[in-house]
């Protein structure tokens, strides 16, 4: 139970923080390459998220999503 308290009493800047650290180190202490990797991971990310969008059925959705624009060729990349 101590180890649950003390998870909660982290604030969300210490867990910010401590994920910033984590994505640095795991790049070998290179801040740029890690800011590379993050950006590369949320495009895939937010293609993933417009990819399920697509296949979602209108009457699903109800509107919460915008058209898919017939005239974007970047759709299907």
């Amino acid at each position: 139970m101590a180890e649950a308290s003390s998870a909660d009493s982290i604030t969300g800047s210490e867990q910010l923080d401590a994920a910033t650290d984590q994505a640095i180190a795991a790049c070998g202490g290179d801040a740029r390459q890690a800011v590379t990797a993050l950006i590369v991971a949320n495009e895939f990310l937010e293609a993933q998220v417009r990819e399920l969008q697509a296949t979602v059925s209108d009457g699903y959705a109800r509107g919460k999503f915008e058209p898919v624009p017939p005239d974007r060729k970047d759709w299907y990349d």
